[in-house]
């Protein structure tokens, strides 16, 4: 299909009819023009279709509602999906749902919103109960929808949800949210009903047709939210392009024993290195995964090994999904010619791949990246120097803490991002902004970072949080402005109240000293002192790259 036709579409289906596409980023979105093209290759793409850009720059413009031409023809191709799938949007006995994710055409990692789940309501939960056998399951996906779409087409409170959690847990003895029954899941929902009645004042939406409704204004309304624009301030990117929206078959990481989520790199993001990098969790659903709410696994053997975590890899766990898994990845790497980011999803032991795209790394890992590329003969040399920014060589060269012999770390947590920063703890985004228009450095301490903190991570000079993983929303947007961070410090204590937090049986005010080694993850009192390598292999071999293009 030609280009300029391919603009104005309004809808691109995949994975499931006759047509083939070419993917188009401008129109489809980077996420809907690779599911397109990972489609068109053969890959496990669960079939979906894409709504273009051109639509949510309406809707983000201040269009209230989808035209009914466009509702029609969203209908129609839900019609083609329920025959293609065998099930049935909004009804039994084997209701089909849906994800509904935002794709703009420039990469803005964690910026905007998805909702998972959509389709469920009081009669879909009961035909899901008795389609699987497992109540627990259908109980549990009906819970994550509704604080989903509550948190992001309401804009209610996600602690609020939170907070029933952690009561129910406690009050059923259970550490976490996998391990809550049927019964306490299913009281969790009624809970959750009553929390958007009270709190919006309108019961929760049972038609399907009207969830997919509101949760499409809501995703493309996202493109203007105040995180979203921050970050493309910060990146210098343009406000004008909108989000397009991507619809697809439910897969489900929640499913059984068998059923995991997580995140893969094919090259690892920290420091360049070819081998398989990323993290996954068992019975969960990917947004527990990236939004650093809960600490995920290892996805290799070789890296919880590295971290001394008593937890299986995916890599042990599921041994044939992950050699799976790392096969795709090596396409994936080959077909786009960069380092590959991987959204997956493992249901009853089947792989189905959710997004991919190229990674975000830190300046150093770019810089391997790019040489290795070349000596694999994956790109030439001018692609090596187009990839790398030259303007942040300096940054290239990663500094340590250089602590004196003796001196002990006060926590430490999961490398997420090298570098070192040195500044005053502040618990908030605010704080943390306010501190550097006073001319100071601040260290941002989170329990977990999430895309209404962007201006905050923008501002501060590093950043802690005490839970979520490598792959977390802490560590890629920390990563992609180069700014160390630290992931998963669990022995660090936060106390908002007082403004505190303890660790290492020491108590930590608001406004001390502390320095963070993002390349270590640690943590350490004071101001420490910091040593800075010189120029490596690497580097040296890129700067001659960049001498021949000059003669």
């Amino acid at each position: 299909m030609a280009k300029d036709k391919l603009q104005n579409s309004v809808l691109f289906p995949f994975g499931f009819g006759a047509r083939a596409l070419v993917p188009d980023a401008g129109s489809m979105g980077i996420k809907g023009a690779n599911l397109i093209d990972m489609a068109n290759i053969g890959l496990p793409v669960p079939p979906g279709f894409v709504l273009n850009t051109l639509l949510g720059q309406k809707i983000a413009s201040g269009q209230d509602a989808l035209e009914s031409s466009v509702r029609k023809e969203i209908r129609n191709t839900i019609d083609e999906l329920q025959n293609h799938m065998g099930r049935q949007f909004g009804a039994g006995p084997s209701p089909l749902l849906l994800s509904v994710r935002s794709g703009a055409a420039i990469s803005m990692p964690g910026m905007m919103d998805t909702v998972l789940n959509l389709g469920l309501n009081t009669t879909t939960v009961a035909a899901l109960c008795e389609e699987t056998g497992d109540p627990r399951f259908a109980w549990d996906s009906y819970r994550r929808f509704i604080q989903s779409f509550a948190m992001v087409v309401l804009d209610l409170d996600g602690e609020d949800f939170e907070d029933v959690l952690d009561e129910l847990r406690d009050s059923n003895r259970v550490e976490t949210d996998a391990e809550l029954t049927a019964p306490a899941l299913q009281e969790a929902v009624q809970i959750f009903l009553q929390i958007v009645e009270q709190t919006s004042g309108k019961a929760f939406p049972q038609d399907v047709f009207a969830q997919l409704d509101l949760a499409l204004l809501a995703v493309f309304n996202s493109w203007n939210t105040s995180r979203a624009r921050r970050y493309r301030d910060m990146h210098n990117l343009s406000h004008v392009g909108g989000t397009a929206a991507v619809i697809q078959a439910m897969v489900f990481g929640n499913r059984d024993s068998n059923s995991c989520t997580g995140v893969y790199f094919t090259r690892n993001p920290s420091n360049g290195t070819a081998a398989p990098y990323g993290e996954y969790m068992p019975n969960a659903q990917g947004e527990e995964v990236v939004s650093g709410i809960r600490t995920p696994m290892e996805l290799t053997e070789a890296a919880r090994i590295a971290g001394l975590s008593d937890n299986p890899s995916m890599e042990k766990l599921m041994p044939k999904a992950y050699e799976t898994l790392i096969g795709f990845g090596d396409q994936l790497e080959y077909h786009f010619r960069d380092m590959q980011e991987i959204e997956f999803t493992v249901e009853s032991s089947n792989l189905f791949l959710l997004q991919t795209r190229n990674g975000k790394r830190t300046p150093k890992a770019g810089l391997k990246i790019a040489v290795d590329m070349v000596e694999e003969k994956l790109i030439s040399e001018q692609e090596a120097l187009r990839s790398c920014d030259m303007n942040s060589l300096e940054a290239m060269l990663v500094s340590r803490i250089d602590a004196p012999p003796g001196t002990a770390f006060v926590a430490k947590g999961l490398p997420a991002s090298p570098g070192v920063a040195i500044g005053e703890i502040v618990f908030s985004s605010e704080a943390a902004v306010a501190l550097r228009e006073s001319g100071k450095d601040a260290i941002l301490v989170r329990s977990e970072t999430d895309p209404r903190d962007v201006h905050g991570m923008h501002a501060a000079a590093g950043i802690l949080t005490c839970r979520g993983g490598m792959t977390s929303h802490a560590a890629v947007v920390a990563r992609g402005m180069a700014k160390p961070c630290i992931t998963a410090a669990m022995m660090l204590k936060i106390d908002l109240a007082s403004q505190t937090c303890s660790a290492s049986g020491l108590q930590l005010n608001a406004g001390d000293i502390i320095s963070i080694d993002g390349g270590a993850g640690t943590v350490y009192l004071g101001t420490q002192p910091i040593k800075t390598p010189e120029p490596d292999g690497d580097l040296a071999i890129l700067l001659n790259w960049k001498d021949k293009s000059a003669d």
